[in-house]
């Protein structure tokens, strides 16, 4: 302990405030151990904990990733896997990792400061001094089962995305990147054929080197005692001064003080083929070293210019590759903070003939850019926009402070000096000053003229049919050098390392640790107020509600207001979609990606999409159209733009004029349907996406707008859009036109704001706006529901299942879906909500019956009110069946009785669910949202989160049970629940057998079986057989009609 006259080892380096936030950062170091903390005091509910540790390896072993997952199987103290998470489920916590090229971070996610303290030091021995056992690293790591087959946790991941796209290619691009000897040319995950030899003794070797409290940064945000924290860390360094490396011995900063990279000496091209059975497209990606990341004003200016250049269809590489000469779908951008940030572009959905024509076009914009004349007036809006951005952010966004935090951590002064950046905003205000010449310069030196790496990704069937058969070939090779001795003798290892992993945690460990007080956890409070037609719902008394009467108490219009203390307004306006002809709605897609992105008409004239995309960004801070899932309602479409207070009328005059005087313009609806159709290919090679593209054309209706607008109808319907604009062009935009009529329709709308309702002048008489030209005499329209949208099979689930090979994949998923409750009204919704909770909890039962032994990367359950299902979800599996089966059986023996329910579990399962009511509103802004949900959406009192708490903490074994019984355990049965399940096509065949041996009769289909053209026909019938989807389809497959309502 520390002595009397010294209050504690840790020192404040430093304290500020931030200037364009109200959090206030903190920086402490010890001086026994070196141990940093850096706390970000920020009013929220939660407390974010994360625990970075700089992390370099020169091998592709995947020790950094393999032991991210061994931390949490026990430490010295609490020698059991799984104890840390089941602490974290009762004290409202939530615990995770990630392994990034050059760290790993540990998060604690948590309600209140109560929780997290009293985790804190539990969870800091599992990093510091893990058990690191041979039998943690079998299990978790990798190991051949008795069947001859690989799995392990950590391999099953990496088998699930080491052939993809993006990770043959980004690997290639960090071979050429970086020489032999520099850690950033790694794969810190792990390769396959390097985890199948990894060893415990090298695991424990890269811990002892790496897991150093000198080498730790303990970043937290949120309400914290700071007197509290530094006596915490003071008690937990006491107990592991015997385990640690001396605090003296020499240490190598890993990165800083390691091999630098030098600079690239010339450009370099290659091509990198990916699994995919439709060559049509691939995609580019171009690499560039840029400044160092500590450099505050030269990575602002990277941040512009790379707006600048692709941050909007008005920017240069977005208007010219993808607009104008519909190129690519797309060109994102990135960037890796490192001591050379590494730049990074990417050209999706390139027609793969082009790949190397379309990379050489590339540079030709980028030279042209540099020759001529900038737009510095748009410049100077991105400058502008950044700022405001930066500051929306930081209100927004408990996680804001983090990344640039542990950036500094990595690879900043120990000083403090490079994290005192992050005070203020003063490299905007240079950023203001610079010349076209200074801007210029930027540009060529790290981009135009930069050398730089380019992938071209290169789709391969051939590769595809390649890999299965070497995959399948090593396998049996393995099963034929192990004989029937050898396999068996692998059961009994695997055996008695799960025994040995999964010892009982004992009772009395855990109930040293109560639940703690709720006291802590300061839930966000918005006021509501009403406005117009949202009056109906009931009068309300209250401060804000009287600013709102004295405006305009008689408008037509829906109005609801969240108030809460923000400098920014968020607009949304939810659409209605029910008055959209059925055939149309495919369109809505189209509809959707054109809103901000076509010309308008302004006072007669026509005002091209290029300016009103750069009006848009210098007025607001953010804009978007989607359907309103957010908002709890799949089935709507939600407009949302956000803005500076002042900007609020400005705002409203950008919906209006966006859904009235929108330009349908030919070369625009061209590009936008050239550009989602290039996406298809991409989208369908996500296993997935796909189990949820496939059960949605079956259990929706084609009324449905979130079936329409699914990849599986793109396929097909959008292909023969592109042909009719070439044909009937008008017949498309008068289609548009009707949609725009549908939609734009008073009964539709419903607005929300969420606003300092104090700062902005005229909140309610402003919106006369958007409604002063309709006819307001009729009345507000139910909202729409997806239930409602349902197919024949959506409503009553049962007697259908589903396996789709998928060429692009190396693992399996599998979707669930049966009945659940309509309504959070329904009085088996608590009982539901805690029984969900249980199963899925963190070293809970599905998690140790799965996970823990190497069946799947995650199982989950999900209840859906708005379509009355209850889902159950296998994600990345070595064998979706058998994890699956695994997961009903755990349900039926908590059912039967054969397992009984943990008192302590129990406790848990209600802590995580009080942790989600604190995820659901950790910002203001969530908070204001939720309110709005509750009330509007689910029709629900404004306090139903405290009265289903109280429901919650009563709920009994036996209504648990009930639940599982009647609403878990029927997503498991093929009269009660449809399946889904995308797979490598090597399982195919052992995936039919093992659903037939439950029940199930499942069809292999391919995903043209799924697609629905909506009645638009293509010329000739057969006029789609180029497209890959439809020749599989030619070998057998007929096409879904009217969503499966068999």
């Amino acid at each position: 302990m520390p002595s009397a006259t010294r209050s504690s080892y840790f020192r404040t380096i430093q304290k500020f405030g931030i200037e364009y936030s109200p959090d206030v950062l903190s920086q402490y170091v010890s001086e026994r151990t070196g141990m940093q903390v850096v706390v970000v005091d920020q009013k929220s509910p939660k407390v974010l904990g994360f625990f970075a540790l700089a992390t370099e390896i020169h091998d592709d072993s995947g020790a950094p990733h393999t032991l991210e997952h061994l931390c949490f199987m026990g430490s010295k103290s609490y020698k059991y896997k799984g104890f840390l998470d089941r602490l974290a489920t009762r004290a409202y916590s939530n615990t995770n990792a990630w392994t990034a090229t050059d760290h790993t971070a540990y998060t604690l996610d948590t309600a209140g400061w109560a929780g997290f303290a009293q985790i804190l030091p539990v969870y800091l021995e599992h990093v510091i001094v893990p058990t690191l056992t041979d039998a943690g690293c079998y299990t978790e790591v990798h190991h051949v089962d008795g069947t001859g087959h690989d799995a392990g946790v950590v391999y099953s991941e990496m088998q699930g995305v080491q052939n993809n796209q993006g990770e043959l290619m980004d690997l290639k691009s960090k071979r050429l990147l970086y020489p032999e000897g520099v850690g950033f040319r790694y794969e810190t995950g792990g390769m396959m054929e390097n985890l199948r030899v990894l060893t415990a003794d090298r695991i424990r070797q890269f811990h002892r080197e790496m897991y150093q409290p000198k080498n730790l940064c303990l970043v937290i945000v949120g309400e914290v005692d700071h007197t509290a924290l530094l006596k915490i860390l003071d008690d937990f360094e006491e107990t592991i001064l015997e385990d640690i490396p001396k605090p003296d011995a020499p240490f190598k900063r890993p990165w800083t003080e390691s091999k630098q990279p030098p600079a690239l000496q010339s450009s370099s091209i290659e091509t990198v083929e990916f699994p995919e059975e439709d060559e049509s497209s691939g995609e580019i990606m171009i690499s560039f070293f840029g400044p160092t990341c500590t450099d505050t004003l030269q990575m602002a200016a990277l941040s512009i210019l790379l707006t600048y250049l692709a941050g909007s269809s008005a920017s240069v590489l977005e208007n010219i590759l993808v607009e104008k000469e519909q190129l690519a779908s797309a060109v994102y951008y990135g960037q890796e903070s490192r001591p050379d940030t590494v730049i990074q572009f990417t050209l999706s959905s390139v027609d793969t003939d082009k790949l190397s024509q379309i990379e050489a076009r590339f540079f030709e914009v980028l030279h042209e850019t540099a020759d001529r004349d900038l737009d510095m007036v748009y410049m100077m809006d991105c400058v502008h926009r950044e700022r405001r951005q930066v500051k929306f952010h930081a209100e927004n966004s408990g996680l804001f402070f983090t990344d640039s935090i542990i950036g500094d951590f990595l690879f900043g002064n120990r000083d403090g000096s490079t994290l005192r950046d992050l005070e203020t905003l003063h490299e905007y205000d240079e950023l203001e000053k610079w010349t076209e010449f200074q801007w210029k310069q930027f540009l060529r030196k790290w981009i135009s003229d930069a050398p730089h790496v380019s992938i071209l990704g290169k789709p391969s069937a051939k590769m595809s049919k390649q890999l299965k058969q070497e995959e399948k070939d090593r396998i049996a090779a393995q099963i034929e050098k192990l004989g029937e001795a050898g396999l068996k003798e692998l059961e009994k290892k695997l055996a008695a390392a799960k025994a040995e992993n999964d010892k009982e945690i004992p009772r009395d460990l855990l109930e040293r640790f109560g639940v703690p007080d709720t006291s802590s956890i300061h839930f966000i409070k918005t006021t509501t107020a009403r406005a117009g037609v949202a009056r109906r719902m009931g009068k309300l008394e209250n401060p804000i509600q009287h600013i709102i009467d004295k405006d305009n108490s008689e408008s037509p219009l829906f109005i609801h207001f969240e108030h809460v203390k923000s400098n920014f307004v968020h607009l949304t306006l939810l659409l209605g979609t029910g008055p959209i002809p059925v055939h149309l709605r495919p369109l809505v897609a189209i509809y959707i990606e054109n809103l901000f992105n076509a010309p308008i008409i302004r006072d007669g004239k026509k005002i091209e999409f290029e300016q009103v995309v750069m009006e848009l960004e210098k007025d607001t801070v953010g804009y978007s159209i989607d359907t309103a899932t957010q908002l709890g309602n799949p089935e709507m479409l939600k407009i949302t733009i956000q803005a500076e207070s002042e900007k609020y009328q400005t705002a409203i005059r950008w919906l209006r004029d966006l859904l009235w005087d929108g330009v349908f313009d030919m070369t625009r609806i061209k590009a936008t349907t050239a550009k989602l159709l290039a996406d298809v290919p991409e989208e369908k090679r996500s296993g997935s996406s796909m189990t949820s593209a496939a059960e949605i054309m079956v259990h929706a209706s084609p009324e449905s707008i979130g079936r329409a607008r699914g990849t599986l109808v793109k396929a097909l319907y959008l292909k023969r859009v592109k042909r009719l604009l070439d044909s009937e062009p008008e017949t498309v935009i008068s289609q548009l036109e009707e949609i725009r009529h549908a939609l734009c329709q008073f009964p539709n709308f419903r607005v929300l704001v969420v606003a300092n309702v104090e700062k902005i002048d005229k909140p309610v008489s402003s919106w006369d706006l958007l409604v002063s030209d309709l006819d307001t005499s009729k009345p507000l329209a139910p909202l729409d529901t997806r239930l409602s949208r349902l197919s024949k099979a959506g409503l009553n689930p049962g007697g259908l299942s589903y396996i789709i090979p998928l060429p692009t994949i190396d693992s399996s998923f599998c979707l669930s879906i049966a009945k659940g409750p309509e309504t959070l009204q329904d009085p088996r919704v608590p009982a539901l909500m805690v029984a969900v909770s249980y199963l899925d909890a963190v070293e809970g039962p599905l998690w140790t019956a799965v996970r823990g032994t190497g069946l799947a990367y995650g199982t989950s359950f999900s209840r859906q009110v708005e379509s009355g299902q209850i889902s159950f979800d296998v994600y990345r599996s070595p064998d979706a069946f058998k994890a699956f089966a695994t997961s009903k059986k755990v349900v039926e023996d908590f059912v039967s009785g054969a397992t009984p329910f943990d008192s302590l579990a129990l406790e848990g399962a209600v802590s995580s669910i009080v942790l989600g009511f604190a995820n659901a509103q950790a910002t203001m802004t969530t908070a204001a949202q939720g309110s709005f949900i509750r009330q509007v959406i689910r029709g629900l009192p404004n306090d139903w989160n405290d009265v289903i708490l109280k429901e919650i903490r009563s709920v009994g074994v036996d209504e648990i049970k009930k639940v599982m019984e009647e609403i878990l355990l029927p997503a498991f049965k093929p009269e009660t629940a449809n399946i889904f399940v995308t797979c490598a096509p090597i399982m195919e065949e052992d995936l039919v057998k093992g659903f037939k041996g439950m029940g199930f009769n499942p069809e292999v289909k391919t995903l043209a079986f799924f697609q629905d053209d909506y009645g638009l026909k293509g010329d000739g019938g057969d006029d789609e057989m180029d497209d890959e989807d439809d020749l599989e389809a030619s070998e057998g497959d007929e096409e879904m009609t009217d969503g499966s309502e068999e």
